[in-house]
């Protein structure tokens, strides 16, 4: 079996704390040799836990070693970074988001494509086991058409002093732009076609953010259904977590994270002022794994390469949500309801992985 060497650059918390669980699980089919990062005792400590792989300062110096990369840098190094890795001859794992700019993005995809290496996008929900699942349930209208899907992530992230992330430029934005990416995506996957909608964001509570630290986004889709995003880095205290809230004509699926489970709710009372939201409750799914789960994402990048696939996740996909998340940053800035329509965003329902 062919044993794909990875590299990764950047050696931060992304990596070696959510990405280095995953990897020592792919022994099958990929080795890290390399790591990378400017520190150099971040790249040190995260080869230490991987065993037997070089540790560098310059990206430049892991390349011989490497068929692959995982970029995990600040925002705005990833256009840089990932361009002289395609044009290198490697494929790219890349981190959300792909890149700050349009024109990035487009030049990233078509030098991959030219080259006829694999550049993905590391969004790792839409690779959970329970989301999955949540796919293929709304996919076969097992309870009904879907008419509402809301996502919640709350968490306090406040980064030191003089971090990148609290800068807007190197960031990209704000919240939206660096967390809500994940979601906007989900929603289009599960959702489809996106016709119009608004975003608000807001740093009030979260003062270390340049940009907005708290984002509130609702899109509407074809045919009237509606998804909705609230995120924030500002949470003092949580009830809704990371939570997933499908509703359906003949039920209603929510995905808790925190417990990871998968809740299915039926047979809800009938509203008669009297304010009763009793309902059936029962478990369809649990997660045997907690956190990030970016084993099944590196898992999926490892077999594209091996394969000739086209990623799940590929640029094509990203640059439609980012394309949204863009336009919506405009028309907030205009006071306008965003026109999602003509943007080439129809996703197919049907599509799943291979």
């Amino acid at each position: 079996m062919t044993i794909i060497r990875l590299g990764i650059i950047g050696c931060g918390s992304m990596a070696s704390d959510n990405h280095s669980q995953g990897l020592l699980e792919l022994a099958q089919t990929m080795k890290v040799t390399a790591t990378c990062d400017l520190i150099l005792e971040q790249a040190q400590n995260l080869a230490a836990k991987l065993g037997d792989v070089i540790a560098v300062k310059d990206f430049q110096d892991l390349l011989p070693h490497v068929d692959a990369v995982l970029i995990a840098l600040p925002h705005d190094l990833h256009y840089e970074v990932g361009i002289a890795c395609l044009k290198a001859g490697k494929h790219v794992l890349m981190e959300k988001p792909m890149a700050n700019t349009e024109a990035q993005c487009i030049e990233l995809m078509e030098t991959a494509e030219k080259a006829n290496l694999t550049l993905m996008s590391a969004y790792p929900v839409r690779f959970w086991p329970i989301i999955r699942k949540m796919k293929e349930i709304v996919d076969a209208k097992t309870y009904g058409e879907v008419f509402q899907m809301s996502v919640w992530t709350e968490q306090l992230t406040i980064p030191p002093e003089g971090h990148w992330i609290r800068s807007a430029a190197r960031l990209g934005g704000g919240q939206f732009f660096s967390h809500g990416c994940h979601y906007v995506d989900l929603l289009l996957w599960f959702l489809g076609e996106p016709i119009k909608g608004a975003h608000f964001g807001s740093n009030l509570g979260v003062p270390w953010m340049e940009k907005e630290g708290t984002s509130n986004v609702v899109i509407e889709f074809a045919d009237g259904v509606m998804g909705y995003h609230m995120g924030t880095w500002g949470a003092r205290g949580t009830r809704l977590g990371y939570s997933v809230h499908i509703h359906l004509t003949k039920g209603m699926l929510e995905y808790h994270r925190g417990e990871g489970k998968l809740y299915l709710h039926t047979q809800m009372s009938e509203e008669r002022a009297n304010q009763d939201t009793s309902s059936v409750t029962e478990i369809l799914m649990e997660e045997k794994d907690s956190g990030k789960q970016t084993q099944f994402e590196i898992q999926h990048f490892l077999d594209c390469i091996l394969n000739g696939d086209k990623p799940f996740t590929d640029a094509h996909s990203t640059l439609q949500g980012l394309r949204v998340i863009w336009k919506l940053y405009e028309a907030e800035e205009d006071n306008t309801i965003a026109d999602l329509r003509g943007l080439g965003l129809a996703i197919a329902a049907s599509k799943s992985i291979s």
